[in-house]
C-alpha cells in the first residue's frame, strides 16, 4: 500500500508511454490517486488504468498544463515528469528540443509556483551522463553539460536534467532526478524500438546481430524505482536505474530459447556494421526512406553501456530481475497481445 495518505495526488507525465503506463499501474495498485497527463487524441490512452484521472494537453503548452497542475483545495501533489520524445536519430531537431528542454522547464515553473506541489521527480537517461572508457563503471555525476554527449535525445535530456538541478539550487525546488537506462518488458502497446527488434528477431526478420552490447531494463523494474524515488529520492540527487550489460550475442540466444524461434545466426563485427549503417544511411538520404541500420544506432553497441546502480540499490531499494525473465514475460505478453504467433 501506499505511503502516501489520501491527501496527495500523484501527477504523472508521459502516462500513455511504456514506462508512464506503468507507472501509473503500479500506483494505482498502490493505492495511490493518479492523474495522467496525456496528449489530445494519443491512440495509446485507452491504455491508462481507468483508476486514473486523465488530462490531455501539450507539454509545451503552460495553459494545458496548468490545468493539470491544479488540484482540489487542500490537497498535495507529487509529479513525475516521464514524458519526453525519444529519438535514435542523432540530428538535431527542434521538436525534441521543445517538448524535452521547454516542455521540462515548464514543469519546473509550475512545480514552483503551485506550492501544493511538494515533489518532482524528473525521468532523466543514463545517455545525459558522458561516456566513460570501456572498463570503467559509468556513474551519477553532479553536473550536464549537452557538448559531451552525442545526439539529439541525450543532448536535451542533459540539458533538461541540468535545468532541473539549477532550479534545486537556485530556487530551491525539492526534486530529483531518475537515469533509466533501456527500456523492455511486457505492455509496451506502442511497439517500441527494444520490442519492434525482439518481434523481428522472433519472425525471423533479423539477418544478422551486430557483436555489441546493451543495457536494458525490465520496465516494471525501471516503474519501481522511479516510484520509489517519490518516497526516498534526495533533493539535489541522481541515481542510475540500470541493468547489467548483455551481449546482442547472448541477447537473441535468450529470445530463440524463450520463444522457440530460429537463432539468429551471424553477427557484424563493429566496423563491418559501421559500413553497413553508413551505406543504409546514404540509400535513405536517396530514396528518402528510414535506413534499417545507422552509424548511431552501432555506436549505441559498440559504447560502454556499463553503468553502476549501486546508490539506487541502496538509497531507493532498486533492483532488476533477471534478462531471462523478462523477456519470458515479454514473449509471454506478446503472444497473447497478437503481436506474433
Amino acid at each position: 500500500m501506499s505511503k502516501n495518505n489520501n491527501n496527495t495526488m500523484i501527477l504523472v507525465t508521459g502516462a500513455a508511454g511504456f514506462l508512464g503506463g506503468t507507472i501509473c499501474r503500479q500506483l494505482v495498485e498502490r493505492g495511490d490517486k493518479v492523474r495522467a497527463f496525456v496528449l489530445p487524441n494519443d491512440p495509446a490512452m485507452r491504455f491508462v488504468p481507468k483508476e486514473a484521472e486523465v488530462v490531455e494537453g501539450d507539454l509545451t503548452n503552460k495553459e494545458s498544463l496548468e490545468k493539470f497542475f491544479t488540484v482540489p483545495e487542500g490537497m498535495e501533489s507529487i509529479v513525475l515528469h516521464i514524458a519526453s520524445i525519444v529519438s535514435i536519430n542523432p540530428d538535431y531537431n527542434q521538436k525534441i528540443m521543445d517538448v524535452n528542454v521547454g516542455g521540462t522547464q515548464n514543469i519546473i515553473d509550475l512545480c514552483l509556483s503551485h506550492k501544493e506541489c511538494k515533489k518532482l521527480v524528473y525521468c532523466s537517461s543514463t545517455g545525459a551522463i558522458p561516456e566513460l572508457p570501456k572498463g570503467q563503471k559509468i556513474r551519477e555525476v553532479d553536473h550536464f553539460d549537452e557538448d559531451k554527449v552525442l545526439g539529439c535525445y541525450s543532448q536535451s535530456k542533459a540539458l533538461a536534467t541540468q535545468a532541473v538541478l539549477d532550479a534545486v539550487e537556485n530556487e530551491g525546488l525539492n526534486a530529483c532526478v531518475v537515469h533509466p537506462s533501456g527500456i523492455m518488458g511486457p505492455e509496451d502497446f506502442a511497439i517500441g524500438e527494444t520490442t519492434g527488434n525482439l518481434i523481428k528477431i522472433i519472425n525471423g526478420e533479423m539477418p544478422a546481430g551486430v557483436d555489441g552490447t546493451f543495457n536494458l531494463c525490465d520496465v516494471r523494474d525501471l516503474a519501481a524505482g522511479t516510484i520509489a524515488a517519490i518516497d526516498k529520492g534526495k533533493k539535489g540527487q541522481c541515481y542510475i536505474l540500470g541493468n547489467e550489460p548483455v551481449s546482442f550475442r547472448e541477447f537473441c540466444k535468450l529470445v530463440s530459447d524463450e520463444s522457440g524461434c530460429k537463432p539468429v545466426k551471424m553477427f557484424l563485427p563493429i566496423w563491418a556494421a559501421n559500413l553497413m549503417g553508413k551505406m543504409m544511411e546514404n540509400k535513405a538520404k536517396r530514396t528518402g526512406t528510414k535506413p534499417i541500420m545507422t552509424t548511431f544506432s552501432v555506436y549505441n553497441l559498440a559504447r560502454n553501456n556499463t553503468f553502476d546502480s549501486s546508490k539506487a540499490k541502496k538509497e531507493l531499494g532498486y533492483h532488476t530481475r533477471s534478462y531471462q525473465e523478462t523477456i519470458h514475460d515479454e514473449v509471454k505478453w506478446l503472444k497473447a497481445a497478437g503481436k506474433i504467433a
